[in-house]
């Protein structure tokens, strides 16, 4: 049980990374209120994607504009004028009448009618400024309609972007008293007419009808830390003037309104020219082309007149809000959508089925993310929006991000194993990883470690392993430098192709470059081993060059991106013939190189599988833009002078076959001999030795040599080249030379004084 969930934790570690990160970054940004300003923003655009609404037949808006003022001659209006029209109004027996005009001051000729129609007019409703701000200050009521309580609080709440977006229900007057606001009052006047009831619930909630209206909370919705006080609410909005009906000021002045527009209306009277600066930013201000445009503040309480009643009397849904767990739960949830979204990245196991889906999952999310939020403001309730996309947007980065990471980190891993080009062809060209090959000429070098396996013998294993890594690394940075690609390693061996998976037209030529080129780097090999205090170590190498089958094989759950064919097969015979130090190359690589290769010298095989003897060329340099070769050979064999008894067998691979042999040694170096023996060998025969030392003949540790050349002037002469020589014979083999060289040079000396003398 536990395995499976640390198993399941692994594979969604992405997820659980990026979700709970992501989520807490959005939370503290929006706690902050750096995201404010763009979820108001965002709650604007709700608006003006909303369907528009029909106009409320139960508001009418007197409008006064310019031409209205150009045509009243005088502004503010004198209180005869306003009179007059009020009383127009009042005769076709609206609901409510509603002043959004400031009365504060005598305006004669009129005075004392006017106040006679305030007196004598209970639905009449006034307007009062109660707050205080930074450009404006407080505006007294009509005193007339203050005694009759006939007045409300027409403030309109700004935004820190200066829109307006909430509304008043009640605020407090300079005093302090409690007042309700014009809105209100009127919208009240209305309700009562019809029916409706209004008041306050238990705990302090103003009701209409079955419409309980949730006093605004400073974090509500996009808000944070907003001012609160007063009694206020979001203003659902049921759009720009063109939702009310309207008619101007001067067709009431000449009573040429058709009186069924205002009976039992609610009529309000206000100013929307440009000269009257009661224009402000609304939700519905922003403009695709030109400059925001500004609403009249009695639009404004239209706006809020009509979301009250509606609530009251038609059960359209006020603007509401989650509590903020709620809020941060929504958040958390599309962030989680968006993290797992983009993590789950393997195909289903129904390959075609909804792959639209799979491609398009994170536009899909996000369109679902839109249709919820719009959908649920035309429900009535206000959802972040902001924060769930940059939570679902951030996940899904993040988690990409820490795809893209693994990815790499794969790529690095992979480029451990494979070549950066192998694995670049696997992972980004189409049909990379598709089961199958093609045929393709490449050039294939084998290399191997002469006489490892032996020498691995008498090591530890943790040495050993230090020793291949150490040449394994050496070789692997050569072979990235000629744009080599190694295919495996085989032990002690590599297994390197040049022509895929990139094809370049001097593949062969670099080939015999990099072959070279190894062969140098061992020098640095065995410096680095006598270092750490470990044997020497050589290295052959074979190429060849021909058509190829390339490509990814195996099957659907395992496969491998390698080359197979005959050539292949041939270049790993052609290492076999080699000894330590030496480079062989089939002709067909030497006439493919097209370039100057230095030829040290030719054999003629006969590898099994092969029906013809194939020449083998043994390379010594390449010229041209690689200027690389292979320094001659230094140590000279000495002629020694007494010759070292030997016993041998013949080997079949890595193992011997046949009798023991006897034989001697009469010439020496450290890694070579000349062997003359009772029997002949082939030329490349690899032989298994032993050195017979002193009178009692004891036997030394096995050293692995290889028939490289038969010497002329003798039957059974041939020279031999060791592939494996123990540590214990090494020094065995220094030890003879010196001692053969002490000897020469005190004849010599001799003879040189006895001709002095």
């Amino acid at each position: 049980m536990v395995p499976k969930i640390k198993q399941t934790l692994w594979r969604w570690r992405g997820v659980l990374i990026a979700v709970p990160s992501v989520t807490g970054v959005v939370i503290a940004l929006r706690l902050v209120g750096l995201l404010q300003l763009l979820e108001l923003n965002a709650y604007d655009q709700l608006f003006l994607l909303r369907p528009r609404e029909s106009v409320d037949e139960r508001i009418l808006v007197v409008t006064i504009d310019e031409p209205d003022i150009q045509a009243l001659k005088q502004y503010p209006m004198n209180d005869a004028t306003l009179t007059q029209i009020l009383n127009n109004i009042k005769q076709h027996r609206p609901s409510a009448i509603g002043l959004d005009l400031y009365r504060d001051l005598v305006y004669e000729p009129g005075h004392a009618d006017l106040v006679k129609l305030f007196e004598s007019t209970p639905n009449l409703v006034g307007v009062q400024k109660v707050s205080k701000s930074a450009d404006s200050a407080p505006v007294a009521p009509p005193p007339a309609l203050k005694k009759l309580d006939q007045v409300g609080a027409n403030d309109l709440p700004l935004d820190r972007d200066g829109r307006i977006r909430r509304g008043l229900l009640s605020a407090n007057d300079p005093n302090g008293e409690p007042m309700f606001s014009f809105a209100f009052k009127l919208a009240y006047q209305y309700l009562s007419q019809h029916g409706v009831d209004s008041n306050l619930t238990a705990d302090g909630r103003i009701f209409a009808g079955p419409a309980i209206f949730q006093p605004f909370d400073g974090n509500d919705g996009g808000y944070v830390r907003e001012n609160s006080k007063s009694y206020q609410i979001l203003i659902n909005y049921r759009g720009e003037i063109k939702q009310f009906r309207t008619v101007g000021v001067m067709a009431v002045l000449r009573n040429e309104v058709p009186p069924e527009l205002i009976r039992d209306r609610i009529v309000l009277l206000g100013n929307i020219a440009e000269s009257d600066k009661d224009l402000f930013y609304t939700p519905y201000s922003t403009q695709l082309l030109g400059a925001p445009k500004r609403t009249a503040g009695v639009i404004i309480h239209a706006n809020l007149i009509s979301a009250i009643l509606s609530a009251a009397m038609n059960d359209r849904e006020l603007i509401q809000t989650w509590p903020e767990w709620a809020e941060w739960l929504w958040i958390f949830a599309w962030t989680a959508i968006g993290g797992i979204s983009c993590w789950i990245k393997r195909p289903t196991e129904q390959k075609h089925q909804f792959l639209f889906l799979r491609r398009w999952r994170l536009l899909l999310a996000v369109g679902c993310l839109a249709g919820s939020v719009v959908g649920a403001f035309l429900a009535g309730w206000w959802i972040p929006a902001v924060p769930a996309f940059l939570g679902l947007t951030g996940a899904s980065f993040l988690a990409v991000g820490y795809l893209a990471h693994n990815a790499e980190e794969m790529r690095k891993t992979f480029g451990r194993y494979l070549t950066d080009e192998v694995v670049s062809n696997l992972l980004e060209t189409p049909g990379g990883l598709k089961i199958g090959g093609e045929r393709r000429k490449v050039t294939v070098l084998m290399s191997d470690l002469r006489g490892f396996s032996a020498l691995s013998e008498s090591l530890p294993p943790e040495t050993v392993v230090t020793m291949l890594n150490l040449y394994l690394g050496v070789m692997t940075d050569v072979v990235d430098r000629y744009k080599g690609t190694i295919n495996e390693f085989i032990g002690d061996g590599v297994f390197i192709m040049f022509g895929a998976p990139i094809n370049r037209p001097d593949d062969t030529q670099r080939a015999i470059a990099c072959a070279v080129a190894m062969q140098q780097a061992m020098t640095s090999v065995n410096e680095q081993n006598h270092q750490l205090g470990l044997p020497t170590i050589e290295m052959g190498i074979g190429l060849n060059t021909g058509e190829v089958v390339v490509g990814n094989i195996g099957s659907q759950k395992r496969a491998k991106y390698t080359v197979i064919g005959n050539h292949v097969n041939l270049a790993a015979r052609i290492e076999s013939y080699t000894v330590g130090g030496q480079i062989l190359i089939s002709e067909a690589t030497l006439k493919d190189a097209r370039c100057e290769v230095q030829i040290d010298g030719q054999l003629q095989v006969e590898p099994k599988g092969i029906r013809e003897p194939i020449m083998l060329y043994d390379v010594g340099g390449i010229g041209g833009p690689f200027n690389l070769f292979l320094p001659k050979p230094g140590d000279a064999m000495l002629l020694l002078h007494s010759p070292l008894a030997v016993e041998y067998t013949v080997l079949e691979g890595k193992h011997a076959i046949g009798n023991l042999f006897q034989g001697t040694f009469t010439r020496l170096s450290e890694s070579s001999a000349e062997l003359h023996t009772d029997h002949t060998l082939d030329l490349l025969t690899n032989l298994k030795l032993r050195f017979l030392l002193g009178p009692e003949r004891s036997q030394s540790e096995d050293v692995y040599a290889k028939v490289t050349r038969k010497l002329d002037g003798a039957a059974y002469c041939f020279l031999v080249r060791f592939t494996a020589t123990p540590p214990s014979v090494t020094a065995l083999i220094q030890t003879w030379l010196n001692q053969n060289l002490e000897r020469s040079s005190i004849e010599a000396s001799a003879e040189l004084n006895s001709v002095d003398s």
